[in-house]
């Protein structure tokens, strides 16, 4: 296998997984914090996909970092296909919490004209921000990881 930018144990894959466990972090606290996000289940999904998101992200992290002290390179052909798998897994139920997320929040703010929001319309806009830009950052990986697998 090759050794592309972002493959697991270089310092650009530890830079997408940090990234990657930020943005979604991010996203849950923009969410957790407004007053009635437990009134839509788009924005529990939303809340349970980047929490599966975070612990994902900072477990490769924390892979990436061991590696990267112990300078290797993590190329195993098992090791990268559960990479594969965790990471379109994670990319999928992103990209549709984000999506599903993104949804409420238009019917919220221009079909009801944000009379339901109560004041945190512009919290569940940062937080659907938030969860997209993490889905760019697992996206990024899943390609990557998909590219090790094919050049493998």
């Amino acid at each position: 296998m090759k050794d592309f930018p972002g493959t697991p144990g270089t310092l650009t894959g530890l830079g997408l997984r940090i990234l990657q466990c930020i943005f979604a972090a991010s996203a849950i606290t923009a969410m957790a914090t407004t007053s009635s996000f437990f009134d839509f289940t788009a924005f529990c999904y939303l809340i349970a996909s980047m929490g599966l998101q975070v612990v994902w992200s900072f477990g490769l992290a924390l892979v990436d970092a061991y590696a990267l002290v112990k300078k290797d390179v993590l190329n195993h052909s098992f090791l990268i296909s559960l990479f594969v798998v965790g990471d379109w897994v994670t990319a999928i139920l992103s990209l549709a919490a984000a999506s599903a997320t993104a949804g409420i929040i238009v019917l919220l703010t221009h079909d009801l004209k944000g009379n339901h929001c109560l004041g945190d319309c512009q919290q569940y806009q940062v937080s659907v921000v938030l969860a997209f830009l993490s889905w760019i950052t697992i996206a990024t990986s899943s390609l990557i990881m998909l590219w090790l697998v094919a050049a493998g």
